[in-house]
């Protein structure tokens, strides 16, 4: 177990890929987009369902 110690868990953190300011930005407004559509997504299912239910008089 030699990357079990302080050197050899300073190498492993040496070979960590950063992201870069623009891949930071560009992946954290996919994300939001992403969380937004699926938002969107599943209001839009929640009142189709809602309008079926009122539809079959389950709901009054």
């Amino acid at each position: 177990m030699k990357w079990f110690s302080l050197s050899g868990i300073a190498k492993e953190i040496k070979k960590i890929r950063w992201p870069k300011g623009e891949d930071l930005l560009t992946n954290s407004v996919q994300v939001v987009i992403f969380t937004a559509f699926f938002a969107l997504f599943f209001l839009l299912c929640q009142v189709v369902v809602s309008m079926l239910l009122r539809l079959l008089g389950a709901i009054a």
